[in-house]
């Protein structure tokens, strides 16, 4: 750390390489992580963790007088270069969202779940049955973010970044709207109660 606040000369610019490396890796292994999330795959997926190591690398050198050593300086980095992927994947997403499902296509949602084929009648019933919970039960901004994250799938960080929220937000809206579409669907008969449940 000491070699990164003097600003200038080669001791500098070799501290700045090395915690550069150490961001990198730390970018292309949280997107990695996160790949199913966010379908980012091969030299954009390489391209994303570069930029957010760099964009980290930059916001950590502007805020080292903030620093106050009450972590590891790696573990105060690691937060940088983590919310940058955060904010890239978000942003990425909205630059090529991914086909959604339209209000007539619920009942390819078992198949899109990957449920058993077997079970498909008992499965559709209960997907029409939640269509319906869905409208009846969940408050508009419920219903939208439920049916963002749940129905079409878009990756949490690109709610947080299209409504300017944070994933506290959304966690807790999806939260919510479970709670009331499973109590809606256990009082219609559609699911069993939880056994202790109340």
């Amino acid at each position: 750390m000491a070699a990164l606040s003097d600003t200038r000369g080669r001791r500098y610019e070799e501290a700045c390489e090395r915690l550069h490396a150490v961001l990198l890796r730390i970018a292309r292994s949280e997107l990695r992580r996160r790949g199913s999330d966010t379908r980012i795959t091969g030299p954009e997926l390489d391209d994303l963790a570069h930029q957010a190591a760099a964009d980290a690398l930059l916001a950590i050198t502007r805020k080292l007088a903030d620093f106050r050593g009450e972590s590891r300086f790696t573990t105060w980095a690691y937060r940088f270069v983590i919310l940058e992927v955060s904010a890239k994947t978000g942003r990425h997403f909205w630059r090529r969202p991914t086909e959604t499902l339209g209000a007539e296509d619920w009942d390819r949602l078992p198949d899109r779940l990957g449920l058993d084929p077997a079970r498909e009648t008992q499965w559709r019933d209960l997907v029409r049955a939640l269509r319906e919970a869905v409208d009846e039960v969940l408050t508009p901004h419920q219903r939208q973010v439920f049916l963002a994250v749940v129905v079409d799938g878009v990756p949490l960080d690109a709610l947080v970044t299209q409504w300017n929220t944070n994933r506290n937000a959304v966690y807790k809206t999806v939260f919510d709207a479970r709670r009331k579409l499973r109590a809606h669907l256990v009082a219609h008969g559609h699911l069993e109660r939880k056994a202790g449940a109340s």
